[in-house]
């Protein structure tokens, strides 16, 4: 340990390598997000009436676990004293989803520049540096994501209501004021909470981080880390399998969303919301379609828009739980994403079993998949709830304009994290050994020689390079004994003695 430490301390910490790796992992992360929240609030027409650049720094932080605050003031009649209050939060997990890809990338391609292992104090520095950086960059967005959206009520559309006559005594009351409504203008504000903002960036891009050092390949570490070697060693493979599987369904939930967006008569409304939000949608059917149970309800125009009979259920005020079984009774195409999720699963298994390395032993069968079920598990005990909590929906507004309330929505969706948990455990152990009898049967997979010997080799120190032999020609080891009688360059003349072994040519 003394010795790997030295080693480490000599080989000291290239600064300069650190830092710009770090600036371009942060430059290709932050890019594509803004690309990405830019677009999509294009196609989604957010842009026009707005500012596109505050929105694009605004939804660029609510990605990477930001908060944003929005705020309202209507002018009416000329009064003041309107009062507006809305609170949202949602993350937009297409944006977030593009940046963490990016940012590991980066980040585990710039390990590999440091050879077959890495200093402790070098691989912090480029963990650290780069997180410092990220949040740097997340402040300065959260200064720039402030803006005021201004709403003209001349652009509504409302007909001239000034022919409407007595009702019930208002007569000149209710189609006066509406017609100062037409002609007032609401503007809503909204601004970044630099505080939360900051902390939700640290712990955003340290789990990336953790993620990508756990899934990716070939990822160096440091010497004397025997125990961390081990653990990679065992809970790789499995972490690797979901970080899959869930790339997989969200690129589905695209290939669906590029097919409703070929027959709609507004495709573009449909791909900017696929954009920023297809991994939302997609990331809260698969624990949904795992059984796991949800508490929500709908109200106002968010109950329009969702999908049936998600919006059936939530607009019921019982209160009841959302489950597959209950949306199952309004459309019994609903247990399709059931079997979706469980064949989702069930691929996770089958890459846990062909990514573990086994051994070629009598009763190795039983052992091997006990592994890969507890591997697999453990992972999607963790990772389940994760989806949950990232799936989050919480979205309440209204606008109280002279005490009348003008405007009222609120959409709550909340999953039960416990019992994600001991779900997760369940799938993932069922998925985990059947999949590695799977591979097992099949004879696919990695044998452990093969599985070991990139990490023997980023264990042990390099071997010092063979030169090769000078010059262009290297003969080659004959495969039988030199014969005078068939080269003729062995015919020595008749006063020179044959060399050992070559018989003389008969004259």
């Amino acid at each position: 340990m003394a010795a790997s430490d030295g080693g480490d301390l000599a080989r000291g910490t290239p600064w300069g390598d650190v830092v710009l790796s770090s600036v371009a992992a942060v430059s290709w992360a932050v890019a594509g997000m803004a690309g990405t929240a830019a677009l999509g609030l294009h196609l989604l027409g957010a842009d026009a009436n707005g500012s596109l650049g505050p929105m694009t720094a605004a939804v660029t932080v609510l990605a990477v676990g930001g908060s944003v605050t929005p705020s309202g003031d209507v002018s009416v009649f000329g009064l003041g004293g309107a009062e507006a209050s809305t609170a949202v939060d949602v993350t937009p997990l297409g944006v977030g989803l593009v940046g963490a890809l990016l940012l590991a990338y980066v980040f585990l391609r710039s390990l590999r520049v440091a050879g077959a292992w890495i200093p402790g104090t070098e691989l912090a520095a480029r963990a650290g540096v780069l997180a410092a950086l990220f949040v740097g960059v997340v402040g300065g967005l959260a200064w720039a994501g402030q803006d005021v959206i201004t709403f003209d009520g001349g652009a509504l559309g409302i007909p001239d209501l000034g022919d409407i006559g007595d009702i019930g005594g208002i007569e000149g009351l209710l189609p006066d004021r509406l017609g100062d409504l037409v002609e007032a203008e609401a503007s809503v504000g909204f601004t970044v909470n630099t505080a939360d903002s900051l902390v939700g960036a640290l712990a955003w891009v340290l789990g990336v981080l953790l993620v990508a050092l756990l899934a990716g390949r070939r990822v160096p570490l440091p010497r004397g880390w025997e125990a961390v070697r081990k653990l990679r060693r065992v809970v790789r493979p499995a972490v690797s399998a979901l970080v899959t599987v869930v790339l997989v369904a969200v690129g589905a939930g695209l290939a669906a969303a590029a097919y409703a967006a070929a027959g709609d008569d507004h495709p573009g409304r449909i791909a900017g919301a696929a954009l920023l939000g297809a991994p939302n949608g997609v990331w809260l059917g698969v624990p949904l379609g795992l059984f796991v149970p949800w508490e929500g309800k709908a109200t106002g125009e968010p109950a329009r828009v969702l999908p049936d009979p998600l919006d059936e259920l939530l607009g019921v005020p019982a209160g009841d739980p959302v489950t597959v079984g209950r949306l199952a009774e309004l459309d019994g195409r609903v247990w399709l994403l059931a079997v979706a999720c469980a064949l989702l699963m069930l691929s996770a298994g089958v890459l846990t079993g062909v990514r573990t390395p086994r051994r070629e032993v009598v009763g190795a069968a039983a052992g091997f998949a006990v592994r890969c079920a507890v591997s697999l598990g453990v992972a999607t005990a963790v990772a389940l709830p994760v989806l949950v909590v990232l799936t989050d929906v919480s979205a309440d507004a209204s606008l109280a304009v002279l005490g009348v309330d003008a405007f009222g929505a609120e959409l709550e969706l909340h999953g039960d994290v416990g019992m994600a948990a001991l779900l997760g455990a369940a799938w993932g152990a069922a998925a985990g050994a059947v999949g590695a009898l799977l591979v097992y049967g099949t004879g696919a997979g990695t044998r452990v020689g093969a599985a070991t010997r990139a990490e023997a080799q980023s264990a042990a120190p390099a071997a010092p390079p063979v030169t090769p032999p000078v010059g262009p020609y290297r003969p080659s080891v004959p495969y039988r004994p030199p014969n005078a009688d068939t080269n003729p360059y062995l015919r020595l003349p008749p006063d020179e003695p044959p060399p050992p072994g070559v018989a003389r040519e008969p004259r």
